[in-house]
Order: C-alpha cells, then structure tokens, then sequence
C-alpha cells in the first residue's frame, strides 16, 4: 500500500516556508513586478508553498514565470542559443542540444524511489529511505541554482477537462527542459488552479542541470517522492532524467491508478492511434512497447495519430474504455526512422515548418541533421556528434567504430505537425479503445499477431513481455523481462500493479459490446529464427500496418482465426488481402507459414522463464499461473502430436471448428 502525504514533504522540509505571507516575501526578493503579478494570479496555497520552498531550496538568482504565451516561450527559446543549452540550425525552428557523452540514456542505477520505511517497492527498482534523501537532497541541492534564473512552468498531463489528467509544476534552470516542456505539454497557467481544485492533485518537479560537467555525474540523481508526488533532479541533462512530466510523472499516475483508483483507471507505457476501417470507421487502438521498440513508428503506422508513448485509460459511464495522451508532443527515437517506414514523421523533419529540437544526431558540415538508419545518400563523412568531431571510421578507445548518431537520439516536436495528426488528442472524453497491444524486441518466440481469448489471457500478455535491451537505459545489456513494458515506471510491487490490470480489464462495468480484443504484436523476428542464415528482419517495418488492419477487422468480428493455446492467430488469406490492399505488397504463404508456426520450444522456454520470475515476487494474482500453465499443457500436448514446430495447417487440423 502507498499513502499519500505520509512522512516530511523534503523541499519543504528544507525551504522552511509554511504561509502565503511568508511565500510572498520570497517572491518579492526573487521576482519584478511582472512576474510577481504572475504569480499572484496562482491562489492555492499548496501549489505556492511548493514553488516558494523549491525557491529557498535551490536559491537562483531570478525567478521567471512561463505562463505559455508566444512571447514566453520565445524568451526561452532565445535564452536557451543564449546559455548554450541549444545553438541553432540553418532548417528555421531547428536546433541541436547535446547531452553529456556520458549520459545517454536513463540513468537507472542512480534514480530512486523515497521511501517510507513500510512501503512496498518494484523489486526491479531501487529505493531509498526518506531520512537519507532528505540529507542527500539537502547537501546536493541547496543553492544549486545560484547565479541561475529558475523557470517554473504549469502543466496538465491530458487534454484540459479530461478526468485521467494530471496537473504538474515543471521547476528548472535548464531552457532546454522547459523549451521541451512547451512541445510536449500544455501550458494551462490560466486554468491550472481550477484543475487542481477540480482533480484533487498535482505534480511537482524540480530539477537543476547543476555545473553540467562529466565529473559531476557520480553525484546525479533521479528521486521520485510517491508520497508528496514531488520528483528531483540534479547534475544530469538527458531529457529523460530531466523532463520530470514524462517518466517521472506518469510513475506517479501509475500510482493513482494501482492504489487510489484501482479497477477504475490505468496510467500505460502506450501509443494512441486509429486505424481506418470499412465504411469510413475508426477503430482505436492503443499499445505498450519498451522504448525504443518500435511504439513510434507503430503509432505513426495508424492513420489517425495522438500519441506515442503514454496513455491514460478509464472505463466512462457509457461502459467504454477512453483513453487520452498526456503528452501534446514526440520525444521521438530517430534511429532507423525513414522515407520508407515512417514518412509522416519525415515530412517533419526533413521538410521546414516544424519546429524541430533534436539531441545528440550527427550535425553535417552543412548543418543538416544526420542519424544511423535513415536511409539516405550519400552518407555523411564529417560532423560534429554526441562524442564531438566525427568522420566515417573513426573508432573509441577499444577499436570499436563510433556510429554517426547516439541510438538514443531524440527529435522533440509537436503532434499537430504530423500529416495524420488526429484534434481527438485535445478531447477531454478521449479516445474509445477497441484494441491492446503489447509488443518488444523478441527476435526468436512470438508470432507477428495473435489475440488473446479473454481479458485474463490479455493481462497475461502484457505481464509476460521479453525484449532486448536498447539504447534508452544507461548500462542496460541483454534480453530482459519487461512486464507492460512499464515495469522501469512501476512504483509499488508488481503483484498490486497485476492485480490492478486484472480489475480493470475484467470489470464488470465494461459494456459487453465494447469489450476490447488484447493482443500480441512482434514484428522484430528474424530470418535466422525461421531456419535461415541472415539477422536481418523476417518481413519488413511497414507489414505492421497488415497487423493493425487485421486486429481492426478481428475487434469488429469480422474475421475468423486459428485457436492455439496462445491464442487466435490469423488466417492466410485474410492476410493476403490486407497486405494488399493495406500496403500494396505480396504476401507469400511460405513467409505466413515462417511467422506464424508455433515453435513450441522456445514458448516453453518463454513460459518457464515467466513461472520462475513471478514465483519469487510476492502478491502475484495466481491468475497469472493458472493461465501460464494452462499453455504449457496445451503446447506439450501439440508437441507430441505435431513435433516441436507447429504449423498453421496443423493447427487448424487440430481444432474441430472454426473459431470466430
């Protein structure tokens, strides 16, 4: 269990202001008058005791109020080329910011939960307890804004109205953070009060780049306060560790959702988008895949776009399940991002109208952004990278070839820029989701698509994700579970986060008749796996459409598919006619029978792995062993049968009826 506002709220422990006489007296000293008007406007007392404390605490020099209007964010803009945090490009709207060559990704092994001494936490996390935060943060933080003008920012996490939104303070001296703050969120300074009143809550985020030297790292850390819903930041740059409103926001929406909101709501590692379908439907769909595991270019493959990362879901009066985007933005991978698999997203880039922030991609000798993956000729031979100078060959100091770009390079623009962008982004009722999905980077096991057969099959889906490892986690190596692919943003155990998914997508609230079908998409299998000799992917990027298309058709029932004990697995013909009418593209009967046989091995594998991994955590549903078990028997007893890989002919043998 996690209760909120038990133990000291730290900043405010340390910045010792407790009334609205004493919160003006700071402003005053810190703030001219325009400012002070501006703040004067925010009325709740809570929501001012935070920024005053946050203020002693971190002792900047001015304080600046964004309240999200053109000319404020064009005062950041310009402060940001200013401080260097971003220089700009030739492309009008563009321009480059470099994170620390050390600090590429999350910085896992130095980010934490505060804890109070009871307080159950993800066993795949770490913890430390309130006492020692409060003198860590004390001793690091204290006048860490010096000689520094800290902005603050006021937020909502989802459309303005919306009852899965978040309100949230962006507090930081990095330009960099709240000129990306302005893309990917919405500035409701004028409205902020009324949704904290209206919603009961808000996040807060503080967080200072510090001297933003190497040496520093050691000392950067990530703390997350579950309890005060507070997040702080120090000596770190990578919008990941930075942009608090992202990961460590949604963690504490994960929160709300598990402990307050139980059975009711959920806060999801998910892309947003909707699928065009007979006589002009739209049929949304949501799903979770780890980071850089393809959410982006899945979302961008839909022809209605809202999001692609995160999700707030909630089951609505009418028995639906809506969802929206707290985000109004992409801080999009670019890695293998092009012409051919994403060209929306290309358009953006390539093309000017957009503004553009990119991080740590190749910046050529004409100025033009380069990144490993996007396909096009010729190839730079120079430039200025994550690492500094760059040229074709050049190698690190153990002989391997440095890449022109990070894999963890980012492009940070708006959802309105994107060519399928859908204005139900901004509508506080959200989307109805028809369809969930989870998916990572599992080259050798899973099947491109299959469905599960009921919410509990669904869940199990989800909490049984295996992907390998990428570039969006420092230090991260090999294959790895990755339950939801949410797990690195679960706070409390995972048994109270399952049992949670198990309520929600089991409720007896949700209509019958809008009952969403929960699925399996893979499309990182290889040729290698399927008896050939080469890595490279069994399929191409942009088949992910045909999947889509063909869940849209199976959410509706409108076509049949092969019981196995995994679930439904589509047919060949219905495939044939989505590739092409979907993406123009032949699809063979020997490639549908390489994708979509059974291995029966290596699911076993996957099964055993799960059953020894959850059987070691405490409060598991034993849900989530009945049905993993129930598998293993069916796929034994096809192993005997059939051998130990299953085609789909056989599988349809095997069944006595078609199944709809």
């Amino acid at each position: 269990m996690m209760r909120k506002k038990e133990g000291i709220d730290i900043v405010s422990q340390i910045g010792g202001i407790t009334t609205d006489e004493a919160a003006m007296e700071v402003f005053k000293s810190k703030m001219d008058a325009n400012q002070l008007a501006r703040i004067q406007r925010i009325k709740n007392t809570e929501v001012i005791l935070k920024i005053v404390n946050a203020i002693v605490m971190c002792a900047p020099d001015k304080v600046f109020v964004n309240t999200g209007s053109e000319a404020d964010r064009q005062y950041i803009r310009e402060l940001s080329l200013e401080k260097g945090e971003e220089e700009k490009l030739p492309m009008e709207g563009h321009t480059i910011h470099f994170d620390l060559k050390e600090e590429q990704g999350r910085i896992i092994d130095r980010t934490f939960y505060i804890a109070n001494p009871e307080d159950l936490v993800n066993s795949l996390a770490k913890k430390i307890q309130r006492a020692d935060a409060l003198i860590d943060i004390q001793e690091k933080m204290s006048d860490i804004m010096a000689g520094k003008i800290m902005i603050v920012g006021f937020y909502v996490r989802g459309p303005v109205g919306s009852p899965a939104s978040n309100p949230a303070l962006e507090i930081t001296s990095s330009t960099y953070v709240s000129h990306s703050a302005e893309i990917l969120y919405r500035n409701a300074f004028s409205a902020f009060g009324d949704q904290v009143e209206r919603l009961g809550h808000f996040f807060t985020n503080i967080h200072s780049e510090g001297l933003n030297r190497p040496q520093d790292l050691p000392n950067a850390r990530v703390y997350m306060d579950r309890s005060h819903q507070t997040t702080y930041s120090f000596n770190c740059t990578y919008a990941g560790n930075t942009l608090l409103m992202k990961k460590g926001n949604h963690r504490f929406a994960v929160d709300r959702s598990v402990y307050e909101n139980i059975g009711k709501e959920l806060a999801e590692h998910m892309f947003i988008t909707g699928i065009s379908g007979p006589e002009d439907r739209i049929t949304w769909m949501t799903g979770a895949a780890p980071s850089g595991c393809g959410k982006t270019t899945t979302a961008m493959a839909g022809d209605h776009f809202v999001g692609d990362d995160l999700a707030q879901m909630w089951i609505a009066e009418d028995g639906s399940i809506r969802s929206v985007n707290p985000e109004c933005g992409i801080f999009g991978i670019v890695e293998d991002v092009n012409w051919e698999g994403d060209p929306k997203l290309m358009e953006c880039l390539r093309h000017p109208g957009t503004e553009v922030i990119w991080s740590n991609v190749l910046i050529d000798e004409n100025g033009i952004p380069q990144w490993t993956g996007n396909g096009e000729d010729p190839p730079p031979q120079k430039g200025l990278n994550f690492q500094g100078h760059w040229e074709q060959g050049m190698v690190d100091g153990n002989g391997k070839e440095i890449p022109m770009s990070h894999p963890n390079s980012r492009c940070t623009l708006s959802n309105r820029a994107l060519g399928n962008y859908s204005e139900m982004n901004e509508h506080p009722d959200g989307v109805e989701t028809r369809i969930i999905t989870y998916s990572g980077r599992d080259s050798d096991t899973m099947p491109p698509v299959w469905v599960a057969k009921d919410p509990d099959h669904g869940v199990v889906i989800g909490a049984c994700i295996v992907s390998a490892a990428t570039a969006t986690e420092v230090g991260a190596r090999g294959v790895r579970r990755q339950p939801w692919a949410n797990a690195p943003f679960i706070p409390g155990s995972l048994g109270d986060y399952m049992e949670a998914q198990f309520q929600f997508f089991g409720s007896d609230q949700i209509a019958p008749d809008k009952q969403p079908i929960m699925a399996g998409l893979n499309y990182f299998l290889t040729q290698g796996a399927r008896g050939g000799s080469s890595q490279k992917l069994l399929g191409e990027k942009k088949d992910v459409k045909a999947w889509m298309a063909w869940l849209e058709r199976r959410a509706h029932k409108e076509v049949d598919a092969i019981e196995t004990p995994i679930g439904y697995l589509p047919k060949y013909k219905d495939l044939k006619n989505l590739f092409k009418s979907k993406i123009d593209k032949e699809y063979s009967k020997d490639l549908y029978i390489k994708q979509f046989s059974l291995y029966i091995d290596n699911i076993i594998a996957r099964i055993d792995l799960q059953i020894e991994a959850y059987g070691q955590e405490k409060n598991i549903p034993q849900r989530l062993f009945e049905v993993l078990k129930n598998q293993r028997e069916n796929l034994l007893v096809l192993k005997e049968k059939y051998g130990p890989i299953v085609t789909p002919k056989q599988l349809e043998e095997d069944q006595p009826k078609v199944i709809s």
